[in-house]
């Protein structure tokens, strides 16, 4: 048989998934696919069903629909304090994947270096590969994920082109501060370097801490490429549409690649979410609200059984240690993959394994999330429970 690609043996399917299957496949209850389990907001499907009418049921413009480009520029200049041109700065895609992708098409040459923070969201190194780039790990140390900058500097000095964050980051649940987000942002200035941004996560920042957004400091702007998408803010993750920000020149080139990626978003889907864009601050705060409950729900459930966690500053992950589980005989030599594997036959909750966010060799850790009714969760630590009957607890 012919050989394949070289670059597709250089990384995995995503584990996410994966689990998901496994999940689905024994019938555990899954917190490892990060979806909500409730509907979006009533005004968003009563307009979804008004369009399956009255469409559009066509190609919208490829780089995405004026409504919603315009809804777009609307919010995000808010948050940035500029104006943001919605048809020279905006581009709608298919989902935050895609977003990302994009973004990394554009601004990478083959053999080109991009900074990525460890852990890391998995879809990140393979776009970094697909792209031709080579990706420079710079680790966030848990158990407070804090980050050395000087680490990031020789990352720009070895001739990163580029630095990508997630903010909040997933799966760590860091929210990156706003002297964080200055201190690489002056780097980016020095190196004449993009700062790539995944902020599926803003409205989910747990107080004391706020979203900062990076475009948003003195001078970033033009050096910054914001991804995000609406599948997290509105409980749609399987609309697929995310989108990019930017200034005009990379979005120009940008509107190019993501045409000969997937050509457009869903029509029909892009119209009914311009109604949701358009909802009142209001609808955000209770949205925070809403997952500030989830988060201390979750996380006292887990205090109560005795599982090891951190308290996630934003997103709805939370990671669990499973190191006093490893060490039991019945565990001996397994990997966090294989104790996941076990928790989804024998405990009927699916997790992902911390493995695959880290570039270093993290073994101990596992994600769930909390996007969860309140009756399944309690279901879950149900089930958790069991874990400390092989402690002795």
């Amino acid at each position: 048989m012919r050989e394949l690609s070289k670059r597709v043996g250089t990384f995995t399917d995503s584990v996410i998934r994966r689990m998901t299957r496994i999940s689905d496949a024994y019938g555990a209850i899954n917190l490892s696919q990060g979806f909500p389990d409730f509907d979006p907001p009533r005004e968003l499907m009563d307009a979804l069903a008004r369009i399956a009418y009255d469409g559009p049921h066509q190609y919208a413009i490829t780089y995405g629909a004026r409504g919603l480009r315009e809804a777009l520029a609307d919010k995000h200049g808010k948050a940035v304090g500029r104006t943001v041109d919605p048809e020279n700065e905006v581009v709608v895609t298919c989902g935050g994947t895609e977003a990302m992708m994009c973004a990394m098409m554009t601004i990478c040459n083959p053999g080109d270096k991009v900074i990525v923070f460890s852990p890391f969201y998995e879809n990140y190194g393979a776009d970094a590969i697909l792209s031709g780039a080579e990706p420079i790990y710079v680790p966030l140390t848990p158990p407070t994920y804090d980050f050395d900058l000087s680490l990031i500097e020789k990352g720009f000095q070895d001739g990163a082109k580029a630095i990508i964050i997630c903010n909040p980051s997933n799966p760590c649940g860091k929210a990156f501060s706003r002297e964080e987000l200055s201190a690489i942002g002056e780097l980016c200035l020095k190196y004449d370097a993009f700062a790539v941004t995944d902020e599926v996560y803003e409205h989910m920042v747990y107080a004391p801490y706020v979203h900062t957004h990076m475009a948003g400091l003195p001078g970033l702007y033009d050096h910054t490429i914001t991804c995000s998408s609406l599948s997290k803010t509105f409980s749609i993750t399987g609309w697929r549409l995310g989108y990019l920000i930017g200034p005009e020149y990379v979005i120009e080139a940008a509107k190019k690649v993501h045409d000969f990626l997937t050509v457009g978003a869903p029509a029909p889907l892009q119209e009914a979410a311009t109604v949701a864009l358009r909802f009142p601050d209001r609808y955000y705060e209770d949205l925070n609200a809403l997952y500030t409950r989830k988060r201390d729900y979750f996380c006292a459930g887990l205090d109560r059984i005795g599982l090891k966690h951190n308290v996630p500053q934003g997103t709805y992950f939370v990671m669990i240690d499973i190191t006093e589980f490893l060490a039991l005989p019945q565990f001996s030599g397994w990997t966090d993959l294989q104790f996941c594997e076990w928790l989804i036959r024998e405990i009927g909750v699916a997790a992902v394994p911390g493995s695959s966010f880290f570039r270093e060799p993290v073994n101990h850790l596992i994600r769930m999330h909390f996007a969860r009714q309140e009756s399944v969760l309690d279901e879950v630590i149900r089930r958790l429970s069991r874990l400390a009957e092989l402690t002795g607890k």
